[in-house]
């Protein structure tokens, strides 16, 4: 029996398809907000606090005002909208944060306003792809490495653009490189090369987002014992030398990578990680 699901705006629930913002929304203005996506398995919120670290780190370098009790307000109403949607098995939650409307481009209000919403998932943990991905570089734009580089942020038309790349050439995903041209993360998603193996993946300092699954993957990864470089600025060379490529998000956890141009590759190192991540992430 189908029921009705909610968004939650500030602590208040709205049916999901409520015209809750006016045309002065700064999000939809300037693409002045900040966002999570967040894995959840019941009521069992993946990595909460981490995710919780990188946006109010983000909050803050943008000026944004946090409010008070932020982190006890958002778990206490996240877990209140997944009970209000019944999403009892693998849930998206989509955490955003944008700065109250006034101002144009000088803001006049730095308090924020923040919406969460929920979305089913197909699978409750982690599953390795079946069919590992076909990628390319996208060229076009740039990704700047800067103080807001390692946020997600509301402002992404660089990954619409991409993701439109992607489509035209009958990808499955695509990577972005940064403005001296190296490769640091894919559309949604950061990238890992194994070579010889070692396990790397490009740094923050290169313009790759902080992902929250980036550093798991790294400390489970060290936990096995492996050799982890994660300073790296990755070549398009090292792609095609490559043993193995991966992308990673809070939400899929790993991808593998079958093909980049002319170059295949296995994924052993793929499901040996995703298997430790599923035990160590997930209540049996």
């Amino acid at each position: 029996m189908s029921h009705s699901e909610y968004i939650n705006l500030n602590g208040e629930l709205f049916p999901k398809d409520s015209p809750v913002f006016g045309a002065a929304n700064r999000a939809f203005r300037y693409g002045d907000s900040l966002f999570e996506t967040i894995h959840s398995n019941g009521t069992e919120i993946q990595f909460f606090d981490q995710h919780l670290d990188r946006l109010i780190m983000g909050m803050k370098n943008i000026g944004m005002i946090v409010p008070e009790n932020f982190r006890d307000k958002l778990k206490i109403n996240i877990t209140y909208l997944i009970n209000k949607n019944k999403s009892f098995a693998g849930t998206r939650i989509r955490l955003s944060v944008f700065r109250n409307d006034g101002g144009l481009y000088t803001p006049t209000d730095n308090t924020v306003s923040y919406l969460i919403e929920t979305s089913r998932l197909e699978e409750d943990q982690y599953v390795i792809n079946k069919k590992g991905l076909k990628i390319d570089i996208y060229k076009d734009c740039k990704k700047s490495s800067d103080i807001i580089s390692q946020f997600k942020t509301g402002n992404s038309l660089l990954f619409i653009m991409a993701g439109n790349y992607k489509n035209r050439m009958h990808l499955d995903d695509c990577l972005i490189l940064n403005e001296r041209g190296n490769p640091i993360e894919s559309i949604s998603s950061n990238l890992f090369i194994v070579k010889n193996d070692i396990l790397m993946t490009p740094s923050i300092e290169s313009g790759a987002v902080s992902g929250i699954m980036r550093e798991q993957l790294i400390q489970t990864a060290l936990k096995l014992n492996m050799t982890v470089y994660d300073d790296c600025m990755i070549s398009i060379e090292d792609l095609v030398e490559a043993d193995e490529i991966f992308l990673s998000n809070a939400i899929s956890g790993i991808r593998w990578v079958v093909a980049f141009k002319d170059r295949r590759y296995f994924n052993k190192t793929s499901k040996l990680l995703l298997e430790e991540l599923n035990k160590n992430t997930f209540k049996y």
